[in-house]
């Protein structure tokens, strides 16, 4: 068997109105399904998301507080008051500041912009921000993609007679604000029809009210903030990036085109991946590491010799923050194991002097990828007794709501379900620790720490086709609610398994089935190689796609996980290297040998309380196989003794090596011509010595002295013949008897038909024989679960 890595779920879909939605929208009964998956289940909603029929923008002035920010900006833009956009550091908020930038400068206001510096303001306005501000002259101030929170700072702004509108979408607390205008998707009592958007969203629906048109040209930083926030990619979300990518395939933008130049990506080539994991993460850098205002010049400069510079600089900056984050998950995770073990902590919360504030949100979704726990990561500032944290969840797992729970330990917290970000003194955070644990203990079950992927549909590997899967794009862009399809590939065959890469860390994999084939790739997942036998029938989840190579096109699957749900074989029958095989085996596992002297001569010392001596039968079957990994040694005497240990339970995987020092067989069994030709020479010579002239008559007649021997041994024990110091003499009266009812001859004759059924048989003959034998259940194939 190999297990998982994580719970499967297929999605259970509704028979019925799959079938009705291929039929009226002529698609595949694989995408239907997939729409289904997605709420999509009325044929017109899902013709709108296929072919953008009904997409509209909705009405910026649906907004409450939209008409009054709208005519209070126009206001300062006549009567030329200096206006200060206040922005946050993330690749969301400088999207936002750019977009808020360009409408406020095309529409001829005088203003700047303002995004507090990570590691000595934090996240969010700030009173000593505002009143610098006002020391400066502005007189209205604008937050984008922040400030939902901000109830002391608006009354700041009030105190200096500064007019404050609020633009963001981060969760609202249970205290708004004093602010002139609230633009914001989830304020209770609002109008809005789509609560997900994100801040550059939010920026964005603002700049279409002040054009008094649908701002198109500002649709490609409106899509690199919403797919780098990774709020649901539906609805006016879906409108803005999928309108977005396609500005960005023709972005006259200089510090854009840098960043493409930079990761060798081609305009044309621009997708939802492209954002986030070449631009967003660049851009996220600058804010992570220093100041962000470099990458809002970047954003918004038209001079290309200044973008090469800045997306240069900003590029250094990311490859500095991968070097950061992979010390600090580092130490992060041997906290984690040394001091808070997953097992006692639900929820981890780990902190350290001097931990960069600006990455600890990567490191804390890295310690869910390695724990699946919710993770809180804190770096700690003794001078000023504060912790600065950023946060990640599960599902199951509202960090919103529980944090929420514990506000009079965080007096500057805010975020969403699965992330937030937070302040709190040091004193408090075995506190906060220990609340949020006993909280995860009330709302979380055993089961919730296994991890889920959610999979759309099985897929006969047959149905496999590049119009099938050029179909399934037509669900692009991809994200949070509309993520990239995962297929199960349900318990085929393999032509080819193989590591590849420079350090053989991937995979190359190749399924069969009756109907065709597909290539497969798992990057990461090179180990694999050594866990799936040859004969083994996988199970493979993965995303679809085309795999283009010298103009040739083939339907491909990413993997992302496999599976073998039966016991497996490894024939390591006649491997030379022991050593190098045996260190391969996964614990929980046996060294079985049926001889007292194979440990010894195999040097088996060191995994000594893993090896176990099968003396007979009755030994055997008071073993128990079930659930482990067992490893075949050496040669049993009897098919007995091997039957006995097999029927103890079912193993994972049975490792044949059947090791011998010396065949125990001649190379041929003696047929009844044999015999009757040396009973025939015997009734002439009415005795011979086998001492002096055994080797002779065994070169005389072409066969070994051991055959002699042999022959000699079976006639005695039907009493044909007496031995006495050598001679042997035959018996004239001896009666007629069966050469089956030797014992010496029976048993041989067992022991040649075991040697050649498991030894010198092919990989498939011993599996077949050893599935005969086996105690496996008559189900012990792991269901994948069905999801409604």
């Amino acid at each position: 068997m190999l297990k998982s890595k994580t719970r499967w779920i297929v999605r259970n879909t509704d028979e019925r109105v799959r079938d009705q939605l291929a039929e009226q929208l002529d698609i595949s009964p694989l995408l239907a399904s997939l729409l289904i998956n997605r709420g999509i289940t009325e044929t017109d909603a899902a013709r709108n998301f296929l072919y953008d029929k009904g997409n509209e923008f909705h009405d910026p002035f649906l907004f409450n507080g939209m008409k009054e920010a709208s005519d209070r900006i126009h206001q300062a833009i006549e009567h030329e008051e200096p206006i200060l956009i206040f922005g946050d550091y993330d690749a969301d908020g400088v999207s936002s500041t750019s977009v808020m930038m360009t409408v406020l400068t095309d529409l001829g206001a005088k203003v700047d912009f303002y995004i507090p510096n990570r590691f000595t303001e934090g996240y969010g306005p700030n009173e000593p921000a505002f009143r610098l501000a006002k020391e400066q002259g502005y007189q209205l101030i604008i937050t984008v993609d922040t400030g939902i929170a901000a109830v002391k700072e608006a009354a700041v702004a009030a105190e200096l007679g500064m007019d404050l509108i609020i633009t963001d979408h981060h969760e609202p607390g249970p205290e708004l604000p004093q602010a002139l205008a609230i633009i914001h998707p989830k304020l209770p009592g609002g109008n809005y029809p789509f609560p997900y958007l994100a801040g550059v969203g939010v920026a964005f629906k603002v700049a279409h009210a002040l054009y008094g048109y649908l701002p198109e040209h500002l649709l490609d930083l409106a899509a690199i903030g919403t797919i780098a926030d990774l709020v649901p990619l539906t609805g006016e979300n879906r409108t803005i990036a999928k309108a977005g990518l396609k500005k960005l395939r023709q972005t006259l933008r200089p510090g854009i085109e840098a960043l493409l130049h930079l990761t060798s990506t081609k305009p044309a080539a621009v997708d939802e991946e492209t954002v986030g994991f070449m631009i967003a993460p660049r851009i996220n850098a600058a804010g992570r590491l220093a100041d962000a205002a470099p990458a809002v010049d970047l954003m918004l400069t038209k001079d290309r010799t200044e973008a090469n510079e800045l997306a240069q600089d900003i590029d250094a900056m990311n490859k500095e923050r991968q070097m950061i984050v992979s010390e600090i998950a580092k130490e992060a995770i041997e906290m984690v194991e040394t001091h808070y073990p997953p097992e006692a902590y639900p929820v981890i919360v780990v902190g350290k002097e001097n931990w960069n504030a600006g990455v600890i949100g990567i490191v804390a979704s890295k310690l869910v990828e390695t724990f699946y726990r919710p993770a809180i990561v804190l770096s700690f500032d003794p001078e000023t007794n504060k912790a600065k944290g950023s946060a990640r969840s599960i599902a199951g797992f509202d960090l919103f709501k529980n944090l929420s729970k514990c506000r009079e330990l965080l007096p500057h917290f805010g975020g969403h379900p699965m992330a937030a970000g937070m302040t709190l003194e040091l004193s408090d955070v075995d506190e906060l620790r220990e609340r949020l644990c006993s909280l995860a203990k009330e709302q979380l079950s055993a089961e919730d720490f296994i991890p889920v992927t959610e999979l759309d549909a099985v897929v006969p590997l047959e149905q496999v086709s590049l119009p099938v899967i050029e179909e399934l794009n037509m669900l692009a862009p991809y994200g949070m609610s509309n993520p990239k399809p995962q297929v199960l590939i349900e318990k085929v065959d393999f032509s080819t398994i193989r590591k590849i890469g420079s350090d053989k860390t991937h995979l190359k994999l190749q399924l069969e089935s009756t109907g065709g084939s597909l290539d497969s790739i798992g990057f990461g997942l090179g180990h694999y190689a050594d866990h799936i036998a040859p004969l083994s029938k996988v199970s493979a989840i993965g995303e679809l796609s085309v795999n283009e190579w010298n103009n040739i096109r083939k339907p491909q699957l990413f993997l992302k996980d496999l599976r073998v749900d039966h016991w497996q074989l490894f024939d390591v029958r006649g491997h030379r290297q022991f050593e190098r095989w045996i260190s391969e085996v996964p614990k929980e596992r046996l060294f079985i040998t049926f001889k007292e002297e194979t440990a010894a001569e195999l040097n088996l010392e060191k995994f000594d309380s893993e090896t176990v001596y099968v003396s007979g039968k009755e030994e055997a079957a008071q073993m128990s196989i079930d659930g482990k990994n067992i490893v075949l040694i050496d040669f049993p005497l009897e098919e007995e003794t091997v039957k006995a240990l097999l029927q103890t339970g079912c193993p994972e995987r049975i490792y044949a090596h059947f090791y011998q020092k010396d065949s125990h067989f001649f190379s041929t069994m003696p047929t009844r011509e044999h015999f009757k030709w040396f009973y025939a020479f015997l009734l002439k010579r009415r005795s011979f010595d086998l001492k002096k002239h055994g080797d002779q008559l065994a070169h005389h007649r072409g066969w070994s002295r051991e055959t002699i021997d042999f022959m000699s041994q079976v006639f005695f024990e039907l009493d044909f013949v007496t031995i006495n110091e050598g001679v042997i003499y035959l018996n004239g009266q001896a009666p007629k008897r069966d050469l089956n009812e030797s014992p010496s001859y029976q048993n041989k004759k067992m022991q040649l038909e075991l040697e050649n059924q498991l030894l010198y048989s092919s990989c498939q003959e011993l599996k077949s024989w050893l599935d005969k034998h086996v105690n496996a259940p008559v189900n012990n194939e792991e269901e994948v679960e069905s999801w409604i």
